[in-house]
């Protein structure tokens, strides 16, 4: 799921851009490298398969290496090859675009003199660290986030950049009744995907915001896709980097995807946030992650990490009772948005879903379904033995709440009333329904609600009645 994920958001993003960006971005291998990545297995292949081949291709000549159950995923590659600009198709002849060719064959063969890779630094580090220092700040960094998105106080408040992006992509919202950043419907959608897509998510209203500020959009990109060609563990100078880059640092270490031990060092590292932002691998895979019981592992290797968390850590019994077998803070957090919380021990903790807890939810935007997700996917490998995995009359009562709490909507209006004549209110109902703009009356009590688009209209008919009577 994570690949398609990240892969569906640039890959939408980019195909927004003008071709003269493009122009601009193919100028930098390790872009045409990060873009040849986003490709379909068949696209990457015809780019290979025109790469050094001087002669134009027929499009005839291309569908006959496809069989008739490929037809419909060449159309679909050749879709995408077009949007990206890579190919494009003239006269039924295909044609590979020459700057694309040019710096992609640079990329593969490690020609030109772009340094778009990176710069690793000639001296060594006096201050060096290691992979897991790395993995370890990268972690910390970006749990800051989600705490503070879920409202734990646990870690330190993110920066004044992260919560301006916080509240420009909608992930948060300033409370009408605190007056405080608190999590949306969106923002919950969010915690629920992978940290690839996470972390692309914030990048792309990043990129939305350097518009704003006149950041070169094309030099932007360049970086966050060099970042994503460079090696875990080594350290780059920033001596290759243009003044829009090196702004970006100080952005992208709140965020836990590049380190630089201060401002003014002229060296930074990498983490496995920026290694894997274009290969769809686990962004945390190196990370300490806890297992099904809620003990810290690190020394199993990243897919069986990646089993464990998929098993889940939920049991929701038919009385409502849940048990969730974690210690991680983030994951009490996010419970507490849905669950009465209830006991606390070393490696679980317990709640009950109630009416209120399920309304508080429901309050902040989240949803009904995107709660059963959350506990479906997060269930226990005991409840993934049961068909349904989740109780069905807890399911049932939790889209009832959300039923109840939809019954009625606040609607924006006018009431009319005290009508001295019967004549005149009968007279005002009978034009507002007429304009339909009536949305509720009483004739005995002489009162109407209309709506307020339609109040100055009505308005003015009773004015004019009222006053021809006179």
């Amino acid at each position: 799921m994570s690949v398609d994920n990240f892969k569906t958001n640039i890959y939408e993003y980019l195909e927004t851009l003008p071709t003269f960006t493009f122009m601009r971005l193919f100028e930098k291998p390790s872009t045409c490298l990060a873009i040849f990545r986003l490709l379909p297995s068949l696209g990457r292949q015809i780019v290979m398969s025109l790469l050094y081949v001087e002669m134009p291709m027929s499009i005839t000549d291309l569908h006959i290496w496809v069989n008739k159950d490929g037809q419909k995923q060449l159309q679909e590659s050749l879709l995408k090859l077009s949007r990206l600009r890579i190919l494009e198709e003239r006269d039924k002849i295909l044609i590979l675009n020459s700057t694309f060719r040019r710096e992609f064959q640079n990329a593969l063969t490690g020609g030109g003199m772009q340094q778009s890779f990176g710069l690793p630094c000639s001296t060594p580090d006096k201050h060096a660290v290691d992979i897991a220092f790395l993995d370890h700040y990268a972690t910390t960094q970006w749990e800051a986030i989600l705490h503070y998105m879920v409202g734990t106080s646990l870690t330190k408040k993110p920066s004044r950049g992260v919560l301006n992006l916080l509240e420009r992509s909608k992930l948060m919202q300033i409370s009408a009744e605190t007056g405080q950043l608190q999590i949306t419907n969106k923002g919950f959608q969010f915690l629920l995907q992978d940290v690839n897509t996470q972390v692309w998510a914030f990048l792309l209203q990043y990129l939305d915001m350097a518009e704003v500020l006149q950041m070169d959009l094309v030099e932007v990109l360049n970086f966050l896709f060099q970042l994503g060609s460079l090696e875990l563990g080594e350290n780059y100078s920033v001596e290759t980097l243009t003044q829009t880059q090196l702004q970006m640092l100080e952005d992208l270490r709140d965020y836990g995807i590049v380190y630089q031990r201060k401002k003014a060092s002229k060296r930074y590292y990498p983490t496995r946030l920026a290694t894997t932002l274009t290969s769809g691998n686990a962004a945390l895979a190196g990370a300490s992650i806890k297992n099904i019981n809620g003990h810290i592992d690190t020394t199993t290797d990243a897919t069986s990490d990646a089993e464990q968390i998929d098993q889940g850590f939920i049991i929701l019994e038919t009385n409502y009772k849940l048990y969730a077998y974690t210690d991680s803070p983030l994951q009490i957090a996010v419970l507490n948005l849905f669950v009465q919380l209830q006991s606390r021990f070393k490696n679980m903790v317990t709640g009950l879903i109630t009416r209120d807890s399920i309304r508080n939810a429901l309050v902040k935007g989240i949803t009904a379904e995107q709660i059963i997700y959350y506990l479906q996917s997060h269930a226990h490998v005991q409840m993934r033995k049961k068909i349904p995995i989740l109780p069905l009359t807890v399911i049932d009562q939790i889209r009832l709440w959300e039923m109840e709490r939809n019954r009625l909507k606040p609607t924006s209006s006018f009431l009319y009333h005290e009508f001295n004549v019967q004549a005149d209110y009968d007279a005002a109902e009978k034009y507002a329904r007429d304009i339909g703009v009536l949305l509720w009356s009483n004739a005995n009590a002489r009162t109407m609600v209309i709506t307020e688009a339609g109040h100055e209209s009505v308005k003015s008919f009773v004015k004019k009645r009222l006053h021809s009577k006179n």
